[in-house]
């Protein structure tokens, strides 16, 4: 049965690497120290339980347990090991310890389950450092390259191609190998990032669908100058554009509501960043997401649009560069069937809800079925020092994932 002191042990364990002295929050930034030392532990309790551990080039673990029938599609689970800077201790983290309680809890009660099993922990989720998100898992499909990761740099300038080879993985062989073994399904759990389960009194949250972030870096290049000897009207000063161009991105996105868009600017840098000097060179990023492809992409296009007005407006030069686009993913009908079916069956209540944050299962959609759960996060906070969960949620929701894998992994159940 799923043992909720073993799972506070865990968490315990991997908060004591986690926290650097001085620095509120959770910081296990991707492929940091406290990153690798999380992950040396888990991969550790993952081998205790029998399982044959790996990695990829890009430092993805995936661990493997066989079935009766080893040559069956295996079942594969999991979720990230890293977090955001000052950030919170179970967003990643807690599917991953889910995943290792279902599975040894499915051990202590002799079961041998008819197909394999796979843990993955995935590398580099957050975009905290590389300014890209899910990387880990899209370094599993295939879809990053060499020449892409020599060209993310984190905030001391590091490559991310670099910081691959420090940690003696193989960056140049991303993205020609590939995850290629057959899935009968993916499933992760992963606390809810927002306050609907709690709102609702709901420990379990069955997602329907998950958004996917467009981002952009826009380099705004306008002129440095006096503050106090230049007159306003020959001003060509880059923050004003900047003010500008957030109030629009916050407008546009209020203004789609069916279905709804968010949209942040979430980085901002001013150069030369002093107060007696109008600032020139300013650059931002930008962030928006959605359930639907085709609003994300109306909302894109006006920003996009309205950007070039302000810099015709203010004479200014605006560059603006795709960081990412990803593709919003809605569950398979079939899969949220099977998983509503498994939570009536054992009467654990629950509720259908989407995902506004985006996650790596999104990455699987077009490889297999997907499914994800979600448990409540208290107040709604994530991705801060205050992120907090009751462990009696995720106890059920490992139980829950314990059931889900017993019942796809039988032979007699087929998509």
């Amino acid at each position: 049965m799923i043992n909720k002191e073993r799972i506070t042990t865990h968490f315990n364990v991997i908060r004591t690497v986690s926290v650097i002295p001085g620095i509120p929050g959770i910081n296990r930034l991707a492929f940091t120290d406290p990153d690798w030392q999380a992950r040396a532990f888990l991969i550790a309790r993952l081998e205790s339980l029998g399982m044959k551990v790996r990695e990829d080039s890009f430092g993805n673990v995936i661990a493997r347990l066989e079935g009766k029938n080893p040559n069956a599609p295996a079942i594969m689970v999991g979720s990230h090991t890293d977090s955001v800077p000052m950030g919170g201790h179970y967003d990643g983290l807690s599917g991953i310890v889910a995943a290792i309680e279902a599975l040894q809890s499915i051990q202590e009660d002799g079961i041998e389950l008819d197909c394999p099993i796979e843990i993955v922990l995935f590398m580099c989720e957050e975009s905290s450092r590389f300014g890209v998100a899910t990387l880990g898992s899209q370094a599993m499909r295939g879809e990053l390259t060499p020449e892409f990761l020599k060209e993310r740099t984190d905030k001391d300038g590091n490559t991310l191609y670099d910081i691959l080879k420090s940690r003696g993985l193989s960056p140049d062989l991303v993205g020609s190998d590939p995850y290629t073994s057959p899935l009968k399904a993916f499933f992760e759990l992963h606390i809810e990032q927002g306050s609907v389960l709690e709102e609702a009194g709901c420990p379990l949250g069955i997602v329907t669908g998950i958004s996917a972030p467009t981002r952009y870096k826009v380099s705004i290049h306008g002129t440095a100058n006096h503050s106090g000897a230049t007159p306003m009207p020959l001003r060509r000063d880059g923050l004003c554009a900047a003010a500008e161009i957030i109030l629009d991105v916050e407008a546009t996105a209020k203004a789609t509501n069916h279905p709804a868009v968010v949209a942040t600017v979430g980085v901002i840098d001013a150069v030369p960043g002093v107060m007696n000097v109008i600032p020139g060179e300013v650059t931002l990023g930008i962030d928006i997401r959605s359930i639907s492809a085709e609003a994300k992409k109306q909302v894109v296009d006006h920003i996009l649009n309205n950007i070039q007005h302000i810099a015709q407006k203010r004479d200014i030069v605006i560059d603006t560069y795709e960081m990412s686009k990803q593709t919003p993913l809605p569950i398979a009908p079939e899969m949220l069937t099977f998983m509503e079916k498994v939570a009536v069956d054992n009467g654990y209540p629950y509720m259908l809800l989407p995902s506004g944050a985006g996650h790596d299962t999104m990455n699987w959609g077009d490889y297999t079925k997907v499914g994800m759960v979600f448990i409540p996060c208290k107040n709604g906070i994530s991705h801060n020092p205050a992120e907090h969960i009751d462990l009696d949620d995720i106890v059920l929701g490992a139980r829950y994932l314990e059931s889900l894998l017993k019942a796809a992994s039988s032979d007699s159940f087929q998509w």
